[in-house]
């Protein structure tokens, strides 16, 4: 199982270089960036930092969308950072969730989020890529092969994201769960006669070594943020739809309205529907033992990189937690 951190753009630049070049010592092999440039700082300036200050761990935004930028502009950006990092360089997509509704806007369908994915890998080898009323040409490109994650909840997206990705990113840390997402993906992939057995499954989630006390008041927020995704499916396909397990929907019967401008943050109004039961299964809480057990539940499920939202706190210590204790078990 390979290990990663997600930054959300709060920090200081010069902190998250620190952080970065700590996590590569420690054993973490990728570092990602929340894309949400209304909400926070842009996060591809802060990213070719961390690039420029070590050697070997892979970066890229986790996630970024097709809606926010035109899509050469994109293709140049990623084939820039590949050339500059020695193709250090992985893409996370999606439908478009805060940084298109903080402009007032809704995602962006399946179908366009996989001509997305396609038209930034084409970019990135030099290729010609139309695309919407355009055409273009990184003539410059150097030939990269560039990694697609694709991040999904529903049916249709999970369905989209394993024919589309090379990889599957499912936010909560709940075994059953990202078995359940994940098989959608990898049944979306060989539907169209795709070979999956190179395909990637990335949980990411919050987690906290320490008291059970602490360790909830620190990351209650992430159910809170999921629950907004839920929410979305719930709205499509209906509270009682056989596709969708109650586990996932029953905590977010009492949910209230989500408030973006408090996205991913642990002091937001809108969390006091999370009930303790939820914030344990969708985290990693605990002691460092109950972390390695619920890691390999996690591998056996499928699991190839878990990528900790590194947000809840104590970062230094977590990575440094994780580097002695945790990732070694794994290695």
């Amino acid at each position: 199982m390979d290990f990663g951190i997600t930054f959300k753009g709060d920090i200081s630049p010069k902190r998250t270089v620190a952080l970065c070049k700590q996590a590569e010592v420690a054993g973490f092999k990728y570092g990602w960036f929340f894309d949400s440039h209304v909400l926070w700082r842009d996060c591809y300036l802060t990213m070719a930092q961390c690039m420029a200050h070590t050697d070997a761990m892979i970066f890229g935004p986790l996630v970024t969308n097709p809606g926010v930028r035109d899509w050469s502009v994109a293709g140049s950006m990623y084939a820039t950072l590949a050339l500059q990092s020695g193709n250090r360089i992985e893409v996370g997509i999606g439908r478009g969730d805060s940084s298109r509704r903080m402009l007032g806007k809704k995602p962006m369908t399946v179908a366009n989020m996989e001509r997305f994915a396609e038209a930034l890998r084409g970019f990135a080898r030099g290729d010609e890529v139309a695309y919407d009323d355009a055409s273009a040409q990184l003539t410059w490109a150097n030939g990269y092969e560039l990694p697609i994650w694709v991040a999904a909840y529903g049916p249709r997206a999970l369905a989209g994201a394993g024919r589309s990705g090379d990889g599957l990113v499912i936010q909560l840390a709940e075994p059953g769960l990202v078995r359940w997402f994940s098989q959608q993906a990898l049944a979306g992939g060989r539907a169209i006669g795709k070979d999956m057995s190179a395909y990637q499954i990335m949980s990411a989630a919050p987690v906290w070594i320490g008291d059970i006390h602490t360790a909830r008041e620190q990351t209650r927020w992430f159910p809170a943020m999921v629950g907004n995704h839920v929410a979305d499916i719930v709205e499509r396909y209906g509270m009682d739809s056989p596709d969708i397990p109650a586990s996932l929907t029953a905590y977010i019967e009492g949910r209230r309205g989500y408030d973006y401008k408090e996205h991913a943050d642990k002091d937001a109004d809108h969390l006091d529907f999370i009930n303790e039961d939820i914030v344990d299964a969708f985290g990693i809480l605990g002691n460092v033992d109950d972390h390695i057990a619920k890691l390999k539940e996690l591998a056996a499920a499928g699991v190839t990189q878990f990528n900790i939202y590194l947000m809840c706190g104590e970062e230094e210590r977590i990575v440094a937690e994780y580097g002695e204790k945790i990732i070694p078990m794994f290695t």
